[in-house]
């Protein structure tokens, strides 16, 4: 018989207390690949609602000038 492993479950770092801000662009850019695009949901481990956020904080440290908007 196979055996199935199942895969942990990914919690969202927000929901463990972790926070985002666009202030702080060392955090923000872990978000971002190496093309400057903002990593999708299923590879940064973010729920929906964070993911949101997540986005939120990348374009205003984009309009600050504190990241790039292409690398």
């Amino acid at each position: 018989m196979a055996e199935f492993h199942r895969k942990k479950k990914r919690i969202c770092q927000m929901c463990a207390g972790k926070s985002v801000d666009y202030k702080d662009a060392a955090i923000v850019s872990k978000y971002i690949n190496e093309k400057g695009k903002i990593v999708p949901r299923r590879a940064s481990g973010a729920c929906a609602k964070h993911q949101r956020y997540i986005a939120m904080q990348i374009k205003r440290a984009r309009f600050m000038a504190l990241i790039p908007f292409v690398k």
